[in-house]
C-alpha cells in the first residue's frame, strides 16, 4: 500500500524513476555489450558472461520484460507525480507535475542511464542481466503471454532463439581492417592475407612463364654445370628445347654432390630430376596449399586447357601472401619496381597488377588483364611500339621497352590534374 503522505509519494516517485533508469540502463548496455568478448569469457567459465548471451540468445522475451518494466515505473511515476500535485497545488498541480515529471524521466530516466550504459556496457550489463533473469522467471506466463498476443495480432513470427546471424567474409575483413588498435600491423596484414586467399587464384601469383628459370637439358653439360653452380633459385624445371617439354624439377641442393666431377654426364643429371607437378590453371591459392600439402610438393608448373605451361607457382609464394616478402627470398621484387626521383616509378612490365596495386596502394584495374603488359595491351588493342605514352584512369605509362611482343619495362606515374 503506497502512503498517501507527501512524502510517502516523493519516495515512490524517485524509486519508480529509478527503475525506469534501471530498464533503459539495462538495455542498451545488454544490447551493445561486446559479443565477441563475451563468447571468449563464457568459454573461459566466466558465468555473469554466459549469463548475458543467455539472454541475448532469446532477444523477444528479453525486449519484452524490459518494456514491460518499463512501462510499469513510468505509468508509477505519472500516478504519484499526479497525486503529489494534486495534494500541493490542487488542479494546477496535475499540469506542473506532469511538466516535471516529462523533464525528469527525459533526462534521468532515459537520456542519462542510455548514454552511461552506452560508455560503460559491461559495467551495467553484468548485474542488470542476473536482475533480468530473476524477472525473466518470475515473470514469464506475462511475458509469453504478451509476445504471443503481439505475434497473432501482427503476424509475425517470433524470432527464433537458436538463430545467429554470423558474419560473412566481407564484414570478418571490415573488422580486422578496423583493429588496428588492437592488432600490430603485420599481424593485422597477416589475417588479411588469409581472408583475400579465397579471391586470389594461382595464376595472379605465378611466376609467368617469359621469366622462369630453368636447365634445357640439350645445352652442353658445361653451360649447365655454370647455370647451376651461380642459380639462385632451390628448384628448377628440366626441359628439352622449351619449357612445354618439361622433363621434371631439380632441386638445385642435390646437385652440390656431382657439381665437382669432372666427367659429369647428362644422365647423371637426369638421375637427380623428379617428376613435375602441374597446377591446373585457375586453381584457388586454398585449394592449391592444401594439394602442396597433400602431394608434399612445394612447386608447380601452371598449366592452360590446352596442356601448355604457362608459368611456375611455389609454396613460398602462396605463404608470402599471407605474411609478406620473406627477407631471404632470392627473386627480390625489388628489381621490377623501382622508385625515380620524380616520384614516378620503373616497373617490368612482367611484374603482377595486384602486386603492383598492393606495394603502392595504387587502384590500377583488375578486372582483366594480370599483369602491366597486359593492362597496357588490353587497353590499346594493339602491341605498342616504344616510346608511347599513354593514360589509364589516373596513371600515366610511358611504353619503354618492347620485345617478343610484350612490354618489357614501363614507367609509371600518378596522373596529376
Amino acid at each position: 500500500m503506497v502512503s498517501s503522505s507527501p512524502s510517502g509519494l516523493l519516495l515512490t516517485l524517485v524509486l519508480a524513476i529509478t527503475g525506469s533508469a534501471f530498464f533503459s540502463a539495462a538495455e542498451t548496455g545488454i544490447m551493445t555489450a561486446n559479443r565477441y568478448r563475451l563468447r571468449h569469457q563464457a568459454n573461459l567459465g566466466h558465468r555473469r558472461a554466459q549469463r548475458i548471451l543467455d539472454l541475448l540468445a532469446q532477444p523477444q522475451r528479453l525486449l519484452t520484460l524490459i518494456l514491460i518494466g518499463n512501462s510499469a515505473m513510468n505509468i508509477m511515476a505519472g500516478s504519484m507525480a499526479t497525486l503529489l500535485g494534486l495534494k500541493l497545488h490542487g488542479d494546477a498541480g496535475i499540469a506542473i507535475s506532469t511538466g516535471i515529471l516529462t523533464v525528469m524521466l527525459l533526462i534521468f530516466g532515459e537520456v542519462g542511464p542510455k548514454t552511461f550504459a552506452a560508455a560503460h556496457p559491461e559495467k551495467v550489463a553484468y548485474p542488470a542481466a542476473f536482475v533480468l533473469t530473476w524477472l525473466l522467471k518470475v515473470t514469464h506466463p506475462l511475458v509469453t503471454g504478451v509476445n504471443a498476443l503481439a505475434s497473432f495480432v501482427f503476424r509475425f513470427n517470433v524470432l527464433n532463439s537458436s538463430h545467429q546471424e554470423e558474419l560473412n567474409s566481407e564484414e570478418l575483413r571490415s573488422l580486422v581492417h578496423d583493429s588496428g588498435h588492437v592488432l600490430p600491423n603485420q599481424r593485422r596484414g597477416m589475417l588479411l592475407g588469409v581472408l583475400d586467399l579465397e579471391t586470389i587464384c594461382v595464376d595472379d601469383i605465378m611466376i609467368p612463364r617469359q621469366d622462369v628459370v630453368g636447365i634445357n637439358i640439350e645445352d652442353d653439360v658445361e653451360s649447365i654445370v655454370l647455370q647451376l653452380r651461380s642459380v639462385q633459385h632451390t628448384r628448377l624445371p628440366v626441359f628439352k628445347g622449351e619449357l612445354n617439354n618439361c622433363i621434371g624439377i631439380l632441386h638445385v641442393r642435390h646437385t652440390t654432390r656431382f657439381l665437382q666431377s669432372d666427367n659429369l654426364t647428362r644422365a647423371e643429371i637426369l638421375q637427380h630430376v623428379r617428376e613435375p607437378y602441374y597446377v591446373p590453371e585457375g586453381t584457388s591459392l586454398p585449394a592449391q596449399l592444401r594439394n602442396f600439402q597433400k602431394q608434399r610438393q612445394r612447386m608447380g608448373l601452371v598449366v592452360d586447357e590446352y596442356g601448355d605451361i604457362q608459368g611456375v607457382v611455389t609454396l613460398e609464394d602462396i605463404l608470402e601472401e599471407i605474411v609478406g616478402d620473406f627477407t631471404t627470398s632470392v627473386g627480390d621484387h625489388s628489381k621490377s619496381l623501382v622508385a625515380q626521383p620524380d616520384g614516378s616509378f620503373l616497373l617490368d612490365g612482367s611484374i603482377s597488377l595486384r602486386e603492383l596495386n598492393r606495394r603502392l596502394h595504387w587502384q590500377l584495374p583488375q578486372d582483366g588483364a594480370r599483369t602491366l603488359s597486359g593492362l597496357i595491351i588490353e587497353y590499346l588493342d594493339v602491341i605498342p611500339e616504344s616510346p608511347l605514352s599513354l593514360r589509364i584512369e589516373n596513371y600515366v605509362i610511358e611504353v619503354l621497352q618492347v620485345r617478343d611482343n610484350t612490354i618489357r619495362s614501363a614507367r609509371v606515374k600518378l596522373w596529376e590534374n
